[in-house]
C-alpha cells in the first residue's frame, strides 16, 4: 500500500465535526438550530464568538493537515486529493449519514494555505472587505473562494493547484445555493444580527 493510507487520513481529518463536538460541550445540538449548518458560521451565532473561532481554527487546521501530509508523500497531485478528500468528508459527513453538513469554507482555506499560500492572502482580504461592505459572510465566503480561482490562473500555480481551485470552489459554491437565494430575496441574515439564517 506504501503510503495511500494518507488519503484515508486525509479523509478522516475532514471528518471531524468540530461545530458539532463544540455544540455538544454547549449542550446544543446546531444541526437542529440556526441554520443547521455544521459550520463555524452557525456555531458563531449559536454557541457565541469564543467557541466560533475555536470551530473556525479547527475546520481550518484539519483540512490544511490532511493537504500537508498528501503532498508531502506524493507531491502537488496528493496534496489536491488530499484537500479534496477532507472537504468531502467535512462537507458530507459519513457520521451524519453523508447528509450535507459544512460548506467547506474554513477547511478549504486550511487547504490553500497549504497549497497557494499567495492566493490565500488575497482570497481572505477579499472575504473581509466584501463581509465588512455587505455584513453577508456567505457572500465573503463565495467571493473569496471564487477569488481563489482567478488568482490560481493569475499567479500561473501548477497545474494540480488550478485543478483544484476549480473543482474546490464549485463546491463550495454549490453549498451556498440556498444562501445566495435568500440574498436575492433580501432574507439572509446580516452578520452580528439576531436571526438565524445561513
Amino acid at each position: 500500500m506504501g503510503d495511500y493510507w494518507v488519503f484515508l487520513v486525509a479523509y478522516l481529518l475532514g471528518t471531524i465535526p468540530f461545530a458539532f463536538l463544540a455544540g455538544r460541550l454547549k449542550k446544543k445540538d446546531i444541526r437542529y438550530a440556526g441554520s443547521g449548518n455544521l459550520g463555524a458560521t452557525n456555531a458563531y451565532r449559536l454557541l457565541g464568538k469564543k467557541w466560533g473561532i475555536a470551530v473556525l481554527a479547527g475546520d481550518a487546521i484539519k483540512g490544511g493537515l490532511a493537504a500537508y501530509i498528501c503532498l508531502e508523500a506524493f507531491g502537488p497531485w496528493g496534496g489536491v486529493i488530499g484537500g479534496l478528500l477532507a472537504m468531502l468528508g467535512h462537507s458530507f459527513n459519513p457520521y451524519f449519514g453523508f447528509k450535507p453538513s459544512g460548506k467547506g469554507v474554513a477547511s478549504g482555506l486550511g487547504i490553500i494555505s497549504v497549497l497557494m499560500p499567495g492566493v490565500t492572502v488575497i482570497s481572505l482580504v477579499v472575504f473581509i472587505v466584501v463581509v465588512a461592505i455587505s455584513r453577508y459572510v456567505s457572500l465573503g465566503s463565495i467571493m473569496g473562494s471564487l477569488t481563489v480561482i482567478v488568482m490560481a490562473f493569475a499567479f500561473q500555480v501548477e497545474d494540480p493547484y488550478k485543478l483544484f481551485a476549480i473543482v474546490a470552489v464549485s463546491l463550495v459554491v454549490i453549498r451556498h445555493r440556498s444562501n445566495i437565494q435568500r440574498i436575492l430575496n433580501g432574507t439572509e441574515a446580516r452578520f452580528g444580527e439576531k436571526k438565524i439564517e445561513e
